[in-house]
């Protein structure tokens, strides 16, 4: 057993390996993981515009071939809402799955 002289060494060891595990242990994959969720974070807000902007050229192609008028407009831009629609439900169900 140890003498009391040595009791202030072993508390500075003991703290000095707390410190080392709770680096190696929690602080640095906590570190990885937000490096991680950030690039998610980004990847999706880059996939979102891209929807976006495909909704957008979708109507106004739809809006360009079909007749001239106001209810024909309305329908462009109803059947590319539910076109983009489909598309995100079918992503999330096989997401889910």
């Amino acid at each position: 057993m140890s003498g009391p002289k040595e009791l202030p060494q072993l508390v500075t060891e003991l703290t000095d390996l707390s410190k080392q595990y709770l680096m190696q242990e929690t602080i640095e994959p906590a570190k990885r993981l937000g490096r991680v969720a950030g690039m998610g974070l980004a990847a999706g807000a880059l996939f979102a515009f891209g929807a976006i902007f495909i909704g957008i050229a979708l109507a106004l192609l739809l809006v360009m071939v079909l007749p001239d008028g106001d209810l024909w407009k309305a329908l462009a831009y109803l059947i590319s809402t539910m076109v983009l629609g489909g598309t995100a439900g079918l992503i999330i169900w096989r997401a889910t799955r």
